[in-house]
């Protein structure tokens, strides 16, 4: 029986077995007992990882919308949707029932109808975190249209690139944004990426930060007044499970940004299940995921996961710092979280500053704590285990990509516990393997390789928008018969998978194949370390050697500095041996990465090797300005 409440180890083993023995049985009862289908398939699975092509609920019709918000109406009509926590404490929280998100979502949808919008078409949204984000999503879904989701943090260039690669029409958009003390001119950034986008015939735009703003006629219109003048019936129209819901475009290391594109079905059967047993989701809990929409965490695990199961899901448009390092908590405790789920990155930043801002608030609600993005190491994970969950919550530290769609390993509370740097098991239905140099899978239970899966998931990406000969490249090509997702992992003796980083981080070093990720973990037990990371850089005797970027939490003397270095070294040679030492060390007042908090090794490898002559678009970043600040220093080096 394919069981959607997951709560021991007996149902977790059970379901995981009938899972692997007869995947189109277990996933095609679990389809057809938990969600509304307008007509049912044909087949619940047929795929081929040589072209590669993989369909769920073929012949199936539905629509994602209908059942992340219609079902619930009867029982659950007046609950809370979703919870707006604006970025000014000061400000009203603004609470969305059910119903209410009916109405919006399907003006939004009669609004886009008027413009033009038909099923298939694109539709950019570059909004920040607001409720119409998370509306704009649902009510392209509602109507068909594609939508494309772009980071409200992206440069126009950025943007430009996105927009023109899938032919959006239309753009919606905001005046601005509110980012802690900071406001953006998101209109401004809209206006700049279209000069280059001559295809966008309209852009709709809402009101945040009511500041003076360019509207270009006959393109551009406020989006309230249209709103208000629209219905609130707008009739779900029927999807094929296989047509596309989104496109999110992930950056490779080089080159053009890949828009994967996830399907309707199999994608929401599949966020659905992880969602509801990996947070352990109760009818009355409140969840929340700091995420942006603009991720694909913020699109499984805020929008679609979260009220596919009819939860009370929260969105927050600030930051952890503002007004002050206690912010997280002071949400945590106003709205009585039940579930959180944020980043290794915001946690080492709070962590960081220390217990302070945690001890004036009640964190007592909490009952399954989370990380997504990158693993996290072990000193972080044991300061979140005892300060932030107090010893009372499992972490799921859960592993999984954009092009994954959902969790694809994790700990499940009460089914397994959460292992310090580990991701543990495979989420039910995922079959991990382990791939040896010459491409050969590693047999043995303790093992160490490059993570595959041999086996579609439901929520698999299908292709790269406009260009399935790169999708089968990058995620078929290096493994026959396999889906590679470009990470390295380990394996303990039970079977647990500890995600090594990526597998272009993995350094050879007098031949010596090391993972940055357990020299990362090494340095960061150091009590004046922050953050890390190494890369390696030519070396004319070993190839390579290790170089590594390290930020401290407090400014040291620089008499102190070749100190604090040799500390740094005899951590790692007593954690992992004298060959992962490094022969150079940089401190740092930051290190540059990406706005979903991952560290931008490609840029410090060229930094590294002294090749900073083309470092690509580093607009993108959350901190650019770190990246000349690194440069400067290794040049008075």
């Amino acid at each position: 029986m394919a069981d959607f409440e997951l709560t021991n180890r007996s149902k977790y083993n059970q379901n995981y077995k009938t899972s692997i023995a007869n995947p189109e049985a277990f996933w095609g009862e679990l389809a057809e007992t938990n969600f509304l289908w307008k007509s049912k398939w044909n087949k619940v699975l047929e795929f081929d990882f040589l072209s590669p092509k993989i369909e769920w609920f073929k012949g199936a019709t539905l629509n994602i919308t209908e059942n992340c918000i219609d079902r619930h109406l009867k029982q659950n009509g007046h609950k809370t949707a979703i919870i707006f926590e604006p970025n000014d404490p000061n400000q009203e929280s603004e609470f969305i029932s059910y119903i209410e998100l009916h109405h919006r979502v399907n003006r939004f949808a009669n609004v886009l109808k008027s413009k033009g919008v038909l099923k298939g078409d694109r539709v950019c949204i570059y909004l920040p975190m607001i409720p119409e984000l998370a509306i704009a999503v649902l009510a392209c879904a509602r109507i068909g249209a594609i939508h494309s989701v772009v980071f409200a943090g992206f440069s126009a260039t950025a943007l430009a690139t996105r927009i023109k690669d899938c032919d959006c029409k239309i753009v919606l958009t905001s005046d601005g944004s509110f980012r802690g003390a900071k406001t953006i001119n998101l209109k401004a950034i809209v206006d700049e990426a279209l000069v280059d986008c001559p295809n966008v015939s309209t852009v709709l735009v809402a009101q945040r930060i009511h500041s003076e703003i360019t509207m270009k006629t006959n393109r551009d219109e406020w989006l309230q007044p249209l709103l208000d003048q629209a219905s609130e019936s707008c009739e779900a129209v029927a999807m094929d499970a296989e047509d596309p819901l989104f496109i999110l475009y992930t950056s490779g290391s080089t080159g053009q940004p890949k828009g994967m594109v996830h399907t309707t079905a199999g994608y929401m059967v599949y966020t659905a299940y992880t969602f509801k047993t990996i947070f352990q989701y109760q009818p009355n809990d409140v969840y929340w995921c700091t995420a942006d929409i603009g991720w694909i965490t913020g699109h499984s695990y805020i929008v679609y996961g979260p009220l596919l199961n009819g939860a009370t899901t929260l969105m927050f448009e600030g930051v952890p710092s503002y007004p002050d390092y206690g912010r997280f908590w002071d949400i945590v405790q106003k709205f009585k979280v039940n579930q959180f789920y944020t980043a290794p990155t915001a946690i080492r930043a709070l962590a960081k500053q220390g217990e302070a801002f945690l001890k004036p608030y009640d964190l007592s609600s909490l009952k399954v704590i989370g990380t997504v993005g990158e693993p996290i190491n072990e000193e972080a994970w044991h300061w979140y285990n005892t300060h932030v969950g107090q010893q009372q919550c499992p972490i799921v530290d859960t592993w999984w990509q954009t092009e994954t769609g959902g969790i694809l390993i994790s700990p499940i509370p009460h089914c397994f516990s959460g292992k310090p740097t580990y991701a543990t098991l495979p989420f039910v239905g995922i079959q991990p393997a382990l791939m040896d140099d010459n491409g050969n899978e590693i047999s043995d239970t303790k093992a160490e390789g490059r993570l595959c899966i041999k086996f579609p998931w439901p929520s698999i990406a299908r292709t790269i928008w406009g260009n399935h000969e790169r999708y089968k490249n990058t995620y078929f090509s290096a493994f026959e018969g396999y889906y590679f997702s470009g990470d390295g992992a380990k394996r303990d003796e039970n079977g647990h998978y500890r995600i090594t980083g990526r597998v272009d981080d993995v350094i050879i070093v007098s031949g010596h194949n090391l993972g940055t990720a357990p020299i990362e973990d090494a340095i960061n037990e150091h009590k004046q370390v922050a953050e890390s990371a190494i890369v390696g850089y030519p070396h004319d005797i070993k190839g390579n050697a290790l170089y590594g970027f390290i930020t401290l939490k407090k400014a040291v003397s620089s008499e102190n500095h070749e100190n604090v270095k040799k500390e740094i070294n005899a951590l790692i040679s007593s954690k992992i041996g004298p060959i992962a030492t490094l022969d150079n060390i940089q401190f740092t007042t930051g290190l540059p990465k990406t706005r979903s908090g991952k560290i931008m090794r490609r840029i410090l490898r060229k930094i590294a090797g002294n090749d900073t002559s083309n470092l690509g678009d580093i607009s993108t970043l959350l901190n650019p300005e770190v990246v000349q600040s690194i440069i400067n220093q290794t040049q008075t080096k």
